[in-house]
């Protein structure tokens, strides 16, 4: 809402004769009362003589490409001579004898545009007759340049003053529930309280805002006027004016308030509604009286009418738009802009001025519907004071009558009355129970009546009862009344108590595994990235899985970001490989990822239910709810390719294989205190020969290993990059370790070399030397493997280091043999396994 400080000012004056504030203070009187501004600008300084001057002569030059005209004005002895000035001016809207704003040489306008005398046209122009928006008062050029009445002041009288350019405009933000404050009626009421002053509403005086109400009695209607119900109107008022001259000029105190608040100059008539919805919040509209058919409705449009708005745009209507008409069409749409065939024109005498009040959803729905927004619908959304009606048709007509020349009827159609206000009743101390501030009575009822609220204390004392103002349609209920003593009391003034937390529980156990995982894979060398949900809709057929996979049941995505990236991720993989291809094209050969993130399985066909929001869904239905979504496990994936240890001084570097992405499943398994078992697997993006199951307990949890090669071929991605995937969802959280024993006595070391076939998993074979060498053993590792023709062809022999201990006493050499050839007998009886020499 744009308004001027000085029309704020000359407002509240008319009780306050000796107020006044710097803008400073007026924007902070606005933020104190709970108005935010988004600046404040004052009007740009124009400097040197600009004067007042009347146009004495005028004449039409010939032979160019537009019309010109050469005029002599007189501006007294500004010019230092006493003679007429002779300026040349493109503008039509002035005729002799006018009286205009001139810049004479030397004066610098707005913008840094400096007067000086100049040749042009073949004549000397010796100044500018100024427009509005040359003075800096609009921001847009207007309609040809500013006329002033005769007594304004005598020629060469400085126009500063007359024209007010000593101003500030102010763009306070208005709030969606706080509609009454998109005029200066609601905000001179709002800063009457920021200043403590006594305050006259323009609706119940329009005098303090130059306006003589100078009416008829009412006598009869205007015209017939039939409003259907479902258009939900609260209120339709119409009043007539004829005899208007349609030549009269909007007086110029008039455009001035308009072009500061930011309105377009159109015409007296339309300017005149414009005003009054500027000063009371009363939105209007005219209609040239000689362009309607009949009599008027209000109704709701017919699917498929058309209309063209005064923006020029023909519009198709829908069922709910509610529309004017009249015997030949649809000519307004209502609460949001009128038609083109009823417009006010250049010959237009006879005026109707109609004002309503529109149901705001309705009004907000048309809006939207056309992707129309209007200073009227603004206010029409936010809700418009019904008792305004009759005052902004009479405030409207006499001052048409008074600048038009135009004469009132008597008439007055009016439909529709005042909805009568609800009692609000309220503890006394209700606000200072809320805000935790006492508050005295006369204080909460000297506050609530300044919002216009009327106020009956009950006999006890104990109570108010409170009904709000026809033009606060928001207070509906006590806590909208607390929040009005409040701010006008100060919010700065309510203390900040911060309540005490109660104490914490620390971190849930699967909010410490989370971030023991990350912290091994960070330590271990590590970069953690954020894996995407979203995965290419054709991974898995690039893929080449299985189509009863269990990763590819999918949740589709309504609207994705990306139409080929419209499924989210069962895997972390297609995220982690798309990172590791986007670092190796920026030059990045050596990476290692991880990304821990939950995926998404769909869990039945993937349709919930829509309950009705009247009542609480039965259990039947939460329990169908909850089944609907998917099942979102936490996964944690590595992908590493490059050196994972750099060549530098101190050798070769060492090449990232499938034992370092098995380690770091490890990794995880130890950080989640779980302990892993790895066995060769066949899974798809892993290479065949290349690919380990990660089990706990026996049950699948994840994969590790070298990814196959095709797959890299397609992904743009090195030979013999690897790749884990574990679902940490899976693993217990009950320890699997056992807590060490440590002993005294030293560690006896023995190794045996175990010959098996091919196909026999080193693993299994290292379970069961443990298992031969009995509870004597500490540790078991295998640290070589072996083939040759020797051994045979489907033969390896695998080597393992025993660490045999006692907890209470030494171990003799005899005790771990003992135990060594127990494991080899064991070996031998499960996996056909030979002593090697």
């Amino acid at each position: 809402m744009l308004l001027s400080q000085n029309w704020v000012t000359a407002l509240l004056r008319a009780q306050n004769p000796d107020w006044s504030v710097t803008a400073e203070e007026m924007d902070a009187g606005y933020v104190r009362v709970g108005f935010e501004t988004e600046g404040y600008t004052p009007i740009e300084e124009t400097t040197g003589p600009l004067v007042l001057g009347v146009v004495e002569n005028i004449e039409e030059l010939t032979g160019f490409k537009k019309p010109i005209r050469y005029c002599k004005v007189n501006v007294g002895d500004a010019n230092g001579t006493g003679e007429l000035q002779g300026i040349v001016c493109g503008a039509r809207n002035f005729k002799e004898g006018d009286t205009v704003v001139v810049s004479l040489p030397g004066a610098e306008l707005p913008g840094g545009f400096k007067i000086a005398a100049r040749e042009t046209y073949d004549h000397v122009s010796e100044g500018m007759i100024c427009s509005a928006a040359e003075l800096g008062l609009a921001s847009k050029q207007t309609k040809g340049i500013i006329t002033l009445p005769a007594t304004a002041g005598a020629p060469g009288t400085d126009a500063r003053a007359v024209l007010g350019l000593d101003d500030t405009i102010f763009d306070v933000n208005v709030t969606p529930d706080r509609g009454y404050a998109l005029s200066a009626r609601g905000l001179t009421r709002e800063l009457a309280s920021a200043f403590n002053l006594t305050y006259t509403d323009p609706a119940q005086d329009p005098a303090i805002a130059g306006v003589t109400v100078d009416v008829p009695p009412v006598s009869g209607t205007t015209l017939d006027v039939s409003v259907a119900p479902e258009t939900k109107t609260v209120r339709f008022g119409l009043r007539k004016v004829t005899g208007v001259d349609p030549t009269a000029k909007t007086p110029f105190w008039i455009e001035r308030e308009l072009l500061l608040s930011g309105q377009r100059l159109v015409n007296l008539p339309t300017d005149i509604t414009n005003f009054v919805m500027i000063l009371l919040g009363q939105p209007m509209h005219a209609f040239d009286a000689n362009r309607i058919d009949g009599s008027l409705q209000v109704r709701t449009a017919q699917a498929g009418e058309k209309l063209t708005t005064l923006d020029h745009v023909e519009r198709t209507l829908s069922a709910e738009d509610v529309v004017i008409c009249d015997n030949s069409g649809v000519q307004s749409l209502a609460g949001v802009m009128g038609g083109s065939t009823s417009e006010i024109a250049d010959d237009t005498t006879d005026v109707y001025f109609e004002a309503a009040i529109w149901d705001p959803i309705l009004v907000a729905r048309t809006c939207r519907r056309h992707k129309l927004s209007s200073e009227a619908s603004r206010r029409f959304e936010r809700g418009v004071d019904p008792t305004l009606v009759e005052v902004a048709l009479d405030v409207a007509a006499s001052l048409l009558a008074q600048y038009g020349g135009g004469t009132i009827e008597a008439g007055r159609t009016l439909i529709g009355d005042v909805p009568a206000p609800a009692t609000i009743t309220m503890p006394v101390d209700f606000p200072g129970r809320i805000a935790g501030v006492t508050y005295s009575r006369e204080t909460v009822v000297k506050r609530l009546e300044e919002v216009g609220c009327t106020v009956s204390v009950s006999e006890c004392g104990g109570k108010l009862d409170v009904t709000a103002p026809a033009w606060r349609s928001d207070l509906t209920f006590k806590e909208a009344l607390v929040e009005e003593v409040l701010r006008l009391e100060g919010l700065e003034d309510i203390p900040s108590v911060v309540p005490t937390p109660p104490p914490g529980r620390g971190l849930t156990p699967a909010q410490l595994r989370r971030r023991a995982i990350g912290h091994a894979l960070a330590y271990n060398g590590y970069l953690e990235i954020l894996p995407t949900p979203f995965i290419a809709n054709d991974v898995f057929d690039v893929w080449g899985l299985e189509q009863d996979d269990p990763r590819r049941a999918t949740v589709s995505v309504q609207n994705p970001l990306e139409s080929d990236h419209a499924i989210l991720g069962t895997t972390l993989l297609p995220s982690m490989l798309e990172s590791l291809r986007r670092n190796i094209v920026r030059g990045q050969h050596n990476v290692a990822l991880y990304g821990v993130e939950q995926v998404s399985f769909a869990r039945g066909e993937g349709k919930s239910p829509m309950p009705s929001v009247s009542e609480r869904p039965s259990e039947e239905t939460i329990a169908e709810l909850v089944a609907s979504l998917p099942h979102q496990p936490l996964h944690v994936a590595v992908v590493g390719c490059g050196e994972i240890e750099p060549e530098g001084p101190w050798g070769a570097g060492r090449a990232f294989t499938y034992a370092d992405a098995i380690e770091a499943a490890r990794l995880v398994a130890r950080a989640a205190d779980v302990e892993l078992e790895v066995e060769n697997a066949e899974m798809l993006p892993w290479h065949p020969g290349r690919c380990a199951a990660l089990k706990v307990y026996g049950e699948v949890v994840g994969y590790a290993g070298e990814l196959h090669p095709q797959v890299l071929e397609r992904a743009e991605l090195p030979a013999r990059t690897c790749a884990m995937e574990l679902d940490v969802t899976a693993l217990p959280f009950a320890p699997s370790f056992p807590a060490p024993t440590l002993s005294a006595f030293p560690a006896l070391l023995q190794d045996v070399a175990l010959v098996v076939s091919e196909d026999t998993p080193a693993e299994a074979v290292r379970k069961t030397v443990v298992e031969g060498a009995g509870p004597l053993v500490e540790k078991v590792e295998l640290f070589d493997v072996y083939r040759s023709e020797t051994l045979g062809a489907d033969k390896k022999s695998l080597a393992f280091n025993i660490v045999f201990r006692a907890a209470d006493r030494t171990l003799t050499d005899d005790e771990c043999s003992e135990a060594r050839m127990a494991a080899v007998e064991l070996a031998a009886q499960k996996h056909g396994a030979e002593l090697r020499a």
